[in-house]
């Protein structure tokens, strides 16, 4: 595959950081996940995807891409890989108990419509994961976001009415933040890790050694995900019910 910008893999040095970051998420919702027939919306790679086959009865993955949908096939043969769009998802109504869409929802120009095609393909009382940037930090003070790939992030209020305004409960709202350790990067970097990597990555320098070996070490574990204090959250993971 291709490496634009537009997605993270795993296995890229210079992308340890964001793989780490999009990792959590799914981490996070494993044992929700365990037996179930989960529909990964927006799956990429797959390499998300394959992990909830590690606890799924059945992993059903729908993505636009055709080069990542091939590419998702080849390496990942026990998942079921359509290509499609997804705000006229391939599956047939209540067919899924989850749903999960990380970092997705932010490249759609439909937002609505696709959270109304996942409140179709769920089951009665199906759960949906949606992971999205927090415009807050993600783009602070902008309309507009900075990443060319995003038509429209998100604020925690924002997230929560468009899931509720389309068919969902939410039961909870979560966010992920950075732990001990990268914070303490944040610390070493000027204040902000991210603008470190960013920064020389816009201005086509050489990483130093050191950002290097800082990145390297990034390990999912290093971050967090609870409720407290959304608003200053890197990311927002939603948790919504079928109503």
């Amino acid at each position: 595959m291709v490496l634009t910008g537009e997605r993270t893999a795993p296995g890229i040095a210079e992308e340890n950081y964001w793989f780490r970051r999009h990792e959590i998420a799914y981490t996070h919702v494993l044992d929700a996940c365990a037996g179930a027939t989960v529909l990964e919306a927006g799956s990429g790679e797959g390499y998300g995807a394959d992990m909830l086959a590690d606890v799924a009865a059945e992993v059903i993955c729908v993505d636009y891409d055709a080069t990542a949908v091939d590419h998702a096939r080849a390496r990942y043969p026990r998942l079921v890989v359509h290509r499609g769009n997804l705000v006229d998802l391939p599956l047939p109504d209540d067919s899924v108990d989850t749903v999960v869409n990380f970092q997705v929802i932010e490249h759609l120009w439909d937002q609505p419509l696709f959270v109304r095609e996942c409140a179709r393909v769920l089951r009665p009382g199906g759960t949906l994961f949606m992971s999205t940037p927090n415009r807050i930090t993600f783009s602070p003070g902008r309309d507009t976001p900075l990443n060319p790939f995003h038509t429209r992030e998100l604020d925690p209020a924002e997230l929560r009415d468009l899931l509720t305004d389309n068919g969902f409960e939410i039961t909870s709202m979560l966010g992920v933040h950075h732990g001990p350790a990268l914070r303490a990067l944040d610390k070493r970097w000027n204040g902000s890790f991210i603008d470190a990597q960013i920064d020389r990555a816009l201005a086509g320098e050489p990483w130093p050694v050191a950002l290097t070996a800082d990145v390297g070490s990034i390990r999912t574990s290093d971050f967090e995900i609870h409720p407290d204090d959304i608003e200053a959250s890197l990311d927002l993971l939603a948790v919504a019910v079928l109503r």
